[in-house]
């Protein structure tokens, strides 16, 4: 499993390294710690959306609402908190709920009713941003305290000494957690894989986290917003490798008449799954508000869910379920986004930037069908 992993996101981090390159050459500013630290604040909150679009891609489903939710429960989490005067926490804990409930009966209207989920989240796209209008009133846009929780969530910077704290505590867990699975094997008489290849990839994970605290420690320090969602990615691939849910999840995925053979309960599955979906959406909803300090009538709109749904392909989640890691979306993101920062830096017109990120989405869709054609179990 891992081998496979490493081997399909080696290609998304050379592409990051060339895009990192051609831009750097093309704008000096491109480089700068300054734009560097713009470009983690504005992955965070689609990245986060494309985490739950990820759980429902396992299933070989699609979500297209994830954009309309994230953008109803900020404006539910704002109402509740600027104009009802409710505890931030209650509000955006609300907030959340609303989004679980939203993928709750999206995955009952799916599972009950056998809609396809397509047409179940297209119905969803429109009908809640139809809701988030409502709600907003006349207005069109309501202003969060800027020295509130949520909007102080995107201007918080951690401390050099945090950083590096935290940086060193994730390389020495994954690297102890990873020479005791292989001491388990060994002493189990299992095949253990060659040190060199448990030591080099959690070597260059620790030059890049390194090489990043640099950097971003070179302007106001690693944000907030950054850790939020390097901290969901994780937590979310742990539950999905190493919990009974998540493997079910792909099991699920990958066929789901043999997963039903098996006794899972396909429909129980399938429905937690988009309801996670919806919290995560929910969860990135918010945390664009607090990059915005505000919600208005565009919160989750424009090409928030194209993006989130990209990212998630890019990054190497099949369309087609049953394949794919968290950590897709970190990458996915990462990619759309540098294209992007760099396009606006270069003034190129909106046009042409949506015609690039299509065709990198085509040639990533396409991998992923070639990669389907040519398994052993096509």
């Amino acid at each position: 499993m891992k081998q496979r992993m490493v081997t399909g996101a080696a290609p998304v981090v050379a592409g990051l390294a060339v895009i990192a390159v051609v831009f750097g050459l093309l704008n000096e500013h491109y480089l700068a710690a300054e734009n560097l630290t713009n470009l983690m604040l504005q992955l965070a909150a689609t990245g986060t959306i494309s985490l739950g679009v990820i759980l429902v891609l396992l299933l070989g489903e699609i979500d297209l609402s994830a954009g309309s939710v994230s953008g109803l429960a900020a404006v539910v989490m704002t109402v509740l908190s600027v104009r009802h005067h409710l505890p931030v926490a209650a509000a955006i804990g609300l907030a959340l709920l609303t989004g679980a409930a939203i993928g709750t009966l999206h995955g009952l209207l799916f599972t009950r009713l056998g809609m396809p989920s397509f047409v179940v989240t297209l119905a969803g796209l429109i009908g809640w941003q139809g809701l988030l209008l409502y709600l907003l009133g006349s207005g069109g846009t309501i202003n969060l305290p800027f020295t509130g929780f949520v909007a102080k969530l995107s201007d918080t910077w951690l401390p050099q000494w945090a950083s590096w704290l935290i940086a060193a505590g994730i390389v020495l867990v994954w690297g102890a957690s990873a020479l005791w699975r292989r001491r388990l094997r060994a002493a189990a008489a299992l095949p253990v894989p060659a040190l060199w290849r448990v030591l080099v990839p959690i070597g260059t994970a620790g030059a890049v986290l390194a090489a990043a605290v640099v950097v971003l420690s070179a302007d106001r320090g690693v944000p907030l917003l950054l850790l939020i969602f390097g901290g969901l990615v994780v937590l979310l691939d742990l539950a999905l490798r190493h919990t009974v849910l998540g493997r079910r999840i792909f099991a699920v995925g990958g066929n789901a008449e043999a997963a039903r053979r098996a006794g899972i309960n396909v429909d129980g599955v399938r429905v937690l799954a988009f309801a996670g979906c919806g919290t995560l959406a929910a969860l990135g909803g918010i945390l664009a508000a607090s990059r915005l300090s505000a919600v208005n009538q565009s919160s989750g709109g424009s090409d928030i869910l194209l993006m989130a749904i990209a990212a998630a392909v890019i990054g190497g989640a099949s369309l087609f379920g049953g394949r794919g890691r968290t950590y897709a979306a970190l990458l996915g993101i990462l990619v759309i986004q540098s294209i992007t920062n760099g396009m606006l830096l270069l003034n190129v017109d909106s046009s042409i930037r949506y015609m690039v990120t299509a065709g990198v989405l085509a040639v990533a869709v396409a991998v992923d069908s070639l990669a389907r054609k040519g398994s052993p179990g096509r």
